[in-house]
């Protein structure tokens, strides 16, 4: 059997070097054999889960620097019967690729927003005067650079050696410390994990409406590890709301608290019980072309 997983592609993005670990870990734990699909975009990435046409995917919902990437929330939101296997954390070093000779003759950088959003200082320090294109991700317009000694982009060392592209600078991160968390997701419900995500809307959105759901995780000892809101869509100032909590070893508490949860909400959507891998920078340099 063949397990096939969905990434943002081309070859050489971010997430395209958490997944290969994350299929190099599964197929040394379980002898089982994986493909690698890409995909234009991540809401496309976590359709083809949803119609079935991938087993799993590996999405990107949080960096370090930029935060949330709000179209993997909005997008698990909006899909039915996706559950979150894994978390994944790698730490994201950017490099600067170009045929060009100099940084000075740079006059258009390529890259993912959130790559571009994550290298700003760099970038107004060295090529003040470049248009900054933004693409669906960090290796789309390679083959453009490629082609165009006044072109660069932001990439990763792997989209480097996959493109055949110079690194002009390395590291360029504007803080050092960066990292983007992924989650494995799939059709499959898994029942344990120290992390739990969920999602849910009101009625009505009024003053304190959220005061009610935090007062329950705190009077259950829950910790929870983040909170985000996003627009309904529906009209300006409504809300969905998402939190990531940590589990307690009992699992009394928490399903306290998630029926009391629901009975205030007029949607609740439990996205997935799981457990998080630190990937070291080492597993990514050792990554095969």
């Amino acid at each position: 059997m063949i397990k096939s997983i969905a990434h943002l592609g081309p070859k050489g993005t971010y997430s395209e070097v958490a997944t290969l670990i994350y299929a190099q870990n599964l197929e040394a734990e379980t002898g089982m054999e994986t493909e690698l699909v890409p995909y234009p975009n991540i809401a496309q990435t976590l359709l083809a889960v949803a119609d079935g046409r991938a087993d799993v995917a590996v999405v990107p919902v949080e960096n370090s620097i930029q935060g949330i990437v709000s179209m993997t929330l909005d997008s698990l939101w909006e899909l039915d019967g996706l559950q979150i296997q894994q978390g994944l954390t790698l730490p994201v070093v950017h490099n600067f690729l170009s045929r060009g000779n100099s940084l000075e003759g740079i006059k258009t950088v390529y890259s993912h927003p959130q790559a571009l959003a994550q290298c700003q200082k760099w970038l107004d320090k060295h090529t003040p005067e470049a248009r900054l294109v933004a693409a669906n991700s960090t290796t789309e317009a390679l083959q453009v650079v490629n082609h165009d000694p006044t072109a660069g982009a932001i990439a990763s060392l792997r989209a480097a050696q996959l493109y055949d592209l110079p690194i002009k600078e390395a590291n360029i991160n504007d803080y050092p410390d960066n990292c983007t968390r992924f989650w494995v997701v799939s059709k499959d419900k898994r029942e344990d994990g120290d992390y739990v995500s969920l999602g849910f809307s009101f009625e009505k959105n009024k003053p304190g409406v959220l005061v009610k759901p935090l007062q329950i995780f705190a009077e259950n000892h829950i910790n929870l590890t983040r909170i985000e809101s996003r627009p309904t869509k529906r009209s300006l100032g409504e809300y969905l709301f998402f939190i990531d909590l940590q589990k307690k070893d009992s699992k009394k508490e928490l399903n306290i608290a998630l029926s009391d949860l629901s009975s205030l909400t007029k949607t609740l959507k439990i996205f997935g019980n799981y457990n998080v891998l630190n990937i070291d920078y080492s597993q990514c340099e050792k990554l095969s072309i």
